[in-house]
């Protein structure tokens, strides 16, 4: 190969470096953004599943009390199926309110699951809110492994059109479960399901390695998606 040639091989490997760098470069953020999509659509359909509840009129004590809450699991798809013996399973996100400034943080991912045993079968589909009411329910969630009824009690909480603040005695739980659901079951019972931190999909979501802590309490991480999510927390907890 000739001087003339070798100009011209280095002259066109020059060009296409110049066209192919910036396009490389333009692709890249797009490629990390749909690498989170999964926890983005979570996000996005917890925001939903929490408006759904607030818009539920037989959800009136809950929306009287959502702003006692110390923290927030919202599961928008918790899947219960059974031919005898039953499991359950979803995921979902965990926020809590700062004490001090009263701010809410960015969601932590979890996963909620359970096993049932006895007679049964049918398969439905809830939506699940967890009203975290106490500082131990808080500190037991942020450990990343939390069983309830054994790391922390939980009871039902009250539903109906006629329930209201006034009406309902003072619960000590601490931790309040709130279920939207149409199946086959007659209702579904949260007792003993354990929540587990899903410590990649935050790895994902936020771009590093993180804990629930570090999430929740920390607050060293901040994804601009959680945005809508966090909005809604925000005008469904003000004092009125």
């Amino acid at each position: 190969m000739n001087r003339d040639s070798r100009d011209r091989m280095r002259a066109h490997w020059t060009v296409l470096a110049m066209l192919i760098v910036p396009l490389v470069i333009w692709l890249a953020p797009a490629s990390t953004a749909a690498d989170d999509r999964e926890q983005r659509d979570l996000v996005d359909q917890s925001r939903m599943t929490l408006s759904n509840f607030l818009a539920d009129s037989n959800m009136t004590w809950f929306r009287d009390h959502i702003k006692d809450a110390k923290g927030l699991f919202i599961a928008p798809q918790f899947l219960k199926a059974a031919l005898f013996y039953g499991g359950a399973g979803g995921s979902g996100v965990f926020v809590a309110r700062d004490e001090k400034t009263g701010e809410w943080s960015e969601p932590a991912f979890f996963t909620m699951g359970a096993a049932s045993f006895g007679f049964q079968f049918g398969a439905q589909v809830s939506e699940v809110v967890l009203l975290v009411l106490t500082q131990r329910g808080v500190d037991s969630l942020l450990l990343g492994n939390f069983k309830l009824g054994a790391d922390g009690s939980v009871a039902v909480g009250p539903v109906g059109a006629g329930v209201s603040a006034a009406t309902t005695p003072n619960l000590s739980a601490d931790l309040l479960s709130f279920v939207r659901a149409k199946g086959l079951f007659a209702g579904v019972s949260l007792e003993g399901a354990a929540l587990i931190s899903r410590d990649e999909w935050s790895r994902i979501y936020y771009g590093k390695a993180v804990t629930p802590t570090d999430i929740v309490i920390r607050r060293e991480v901040k994804n601009p998606y959680s945005e809508s999510l966090r909005d809604t927390i925000i005008k469904a907890t003000e004092k009125r």
